[in-house]
């Protein structure tokens, strides 16, 4: 009903009007999905240890969807393991001028450049304070106006406001969207950044899992790179990966926007990202896998080549809810 229904109207409005239209809907008739979408998949089968952590199936929401932590606990009725918010950045900010989201139907993908747009860490605090049987992702990161000499304050910030509602956190130096953010991936500033987080976190009564997301555009170097500082940092493991800068073969009218590409052109490279990253490290680390899945298949290729578990974002706008449960039905029986 939602590729053949639902999507058609919706992708023929603005696709930011769409979101929050669709929140709007979610938040005020949430009897819906349970009247128009199949019951999500319960099963112990699918259950995850990873990372210290119990996943009850390895499907999750990737960062960027809920940034504000506004509808957790309606999108995890839908049938998510695991929601990941924001990216959240100490201040409040507006994140870039409209219109920054853009359709490419013809490649089935999405290009954006929201700028990490959020309403600041302090009031999505007081909206997880509520959360119920929700595993929750804290994606954390910096304000445009804060310089990198500087970032690291940012990220403490947030980490430390975060840390008591939040199961695990992500740290975004990966986002093509904010000026300069991506200098952050080097292996000197990384280094310090995650250092510290993790020296804050260690000194905590429950340390929490830190992750680190990575770009699809980092070279066989840059990722060995990352291999060493996963290792040095002791940080418990890696998203991989953000949306990429590249248009490679891409067909439709709005391929020339500025932003990071995500969807059905991120398929291949973000699972050969997640094979490399497995097998140098001899899988030393866990991998969640997301970029480009819009299929069982999709999914299971990248559990195949070495991730723990999988997100999903661009591929959920595209195919519906309905791919969460196929997804974990293809688990069950390739077990």
């Amino acid at each position: 009903m939602y590729k053949s229904i639902i999507r058609p109207i919706l992708f023929n409005f603005d696709p930011e009007k769409v979101h929050y239209f669709t929140f709007s809907v979610l938040k005020n008739l949430r009897f819906l999905p349970q009247i128009f979408l199949p019951k999500p998949l319960e099963d112990p089968r699918l259950e995850r240890e990873v990372f210290g952590l119990k996943f009850k199936n390895p499907v999750g929401l990737a960062a960027g969807f809920d940034k504000d932590a506004k509808m957790f606990q309606e999108l995890s009725d839908l049938g998510f393991g695991f929601i990941e918010i924001g990216t959240l950045t100490p201040k409040a900010q507006e994140g870039n001028p409209k219109k920054r989201l853009f359709r490419l139907k013809e490649d089935s993908a999405i290009i954006n450049r929201m700028g990490f747009n959020n309403g600041g860490v302090d009031a999505a605090v007081a909206r997880l304070k509520s959360k119920k049987n929700v595993l929750i992702g804290g994606n954390i990161g910096k304000n445009k106006i804060t310089p990198n000499e500087d970032a690291v304050n940012d990220y403490i910030i947030c980490f430390e406001k975060l840390f008591p509602v939040v199961d695990y956190f992500v740290v975004n130096v990966s986002s093509p969207n904010t000026p300069n953010l991506r200098e952050l991936q080097d292996k000197e500033p990384l280094t310090k950044l995650l250092g510290t987080l993790q020296e804050i976190n260690s000194k905590k009564e429950k340390p929490k899992p830190m992750l680190l997301k990575i770009a699809p555009d980092l070279s066989d170097d840059q990722l060995l790179e990352i291999i060493d500082i996963v290792k040095d940092t002791k940080i418990a493991g890696v998203i991989a990966t953000n949306t990429t800068l590249s248009r490679e073969n891409l067909v439709s009218e709005n391929k020339s926007e500025t932003g990071g590409l995500s969807g059905k052109p991120l398929t291949k490279r973000s699972t050969e990202v997640i094979r490399f990253l497995s097998e140098k490290s001899e899988k030393a680390f866990p991998i969640i896998g997301v970029g480009g899945i819009h299929s069982a298949e999709d999914a299971l290729e990248k559990l195949e080549a070495g991730a723990s578990l999988i997100q999903l974002y661009t591929g959920f706008i595209y195919e519906g809810p309905e791919l969460i449960r196929k997804i974990n039905e293809q688990i069950l029986e390739k077990m």
